[in-house]
């Protein structure tokens, strides 16, 4: 496995760790094997972007992660207590936005709050945080469906926010937006980490998008998935540093983008999921 470690990460306590976690979708008549022998922890503050070919299991780990589904064996821990089932813990935005369409941005956003029973100034002082963090300012009496899908997001990454989690999940919640969208989603997600101090995990098939926000990329291979490789870019830090989107073409970026692509396209055997150069 290819790995370079900073040394002030290894001394860092875990927020999550996976340890020996395989994952088996059974049928009637057969079984897949999903995942297989996946170990690895996250440290506070780290941005973990997870790549693979179509069908490598990225998704089915962030389930086991959020605790929506159980590893058919191995044990996944936060801090060092087990994950059993949903928690605030671990916040999570999916592709699709689930936003409940009778409450308006103000109500979605502080939902968790409310289940939570946080007093009402306080769910108020919180949510009004998160709304001008997210640039929702002006919209919070707004029900989803007068909102762009870009907007709709927005409303999700504040909703999941607000809790405050130790850790925060992304299943590819780009996806299905447009390339101008999604670039400026990317750099909200980017000054929310770098100024909330927040520790992400976010699946996605698109290695610019793992190389313009991460600190470790790590690749699965194609199923049963299992780690492949891990990266350590510092390019999302250039991005917030000013240096904007001439970062794409420095000749690092470039190399490291091509070695990423090529041991992906290696494992599927196909360039069809993955991003024009």
């Amino acid at each position: 496995m290819t790995k370079t470690m900073d040394t002030q990460n290894r001394e860092e306590k875990p927020v999550l760790s996976l340890r020996g976690v395989n994952f088996r979708y059974t049928g009637k008549k057969s079984s897949v094997t999903a995942l297989r022998d996946i170990s690895f922890s996250v440290k506070k503050g780290e941005f973990l972007c997870v790549l693979g070919p179509s069908g490598c299991g990225k998704s089915t780990l962030l389930r086991i992660i959020a605790g929506l589904l159980r590893p058919t064996s191995g044990e996944v821990l936060m801090g060092n207590l087990p994950v059993e089932g949903p928690s605030w813990h671990r916040g999570v935005v999916f592709q699709a936005p689930t936003l409940y369409a009778w409450l308006n941005v103000r109500d979605n956003i502080a939902f968790g709050l409310k289940m939570r029973k946080f007093p009402q100034k306080k769910i108020r002082a919180i949510t009004d945080q998160f709304i001008d963090l997210v640039g929702l300012k002006g919209f919070e009496t707004q029900k989803p469906y007068e909102l762009s899908g870009g907007m709709k997001q927005r409303v999700s990454l504040a909703r999941a926010l607000v809790n405050q989690p130790d850790i925060f999940l992304m299943d590819e919640p780009f996806g299905a937006l447009d390339a101008l969208t999604r670039q400026n989603m990317q750099a909200l997600v980017r000054k929310i980490w770098d100024k909330t101090g927040n520790t992400f995990l976010l699946i996605t098939h698109d290695v610019d998008e793992s190389l313009a926000l991460g600190t470790r990329v790590m690749v699965l291979s194609k199923s049963p998935g299992r780690i492949l490789s891990e990266f350590y870019p510092d390019f999302t830090r250039r991005f917030l540093n000013g240096s904007g989107e001439k970062v794409r073409y420095l000749p690092e970026y470039i190399e490291l983008r091509e070695k990423i692509l090529k041991e992906i396209i290696g494992q599927s055997g196909t360039a069809e999921d993955l991003p024009a150069p």
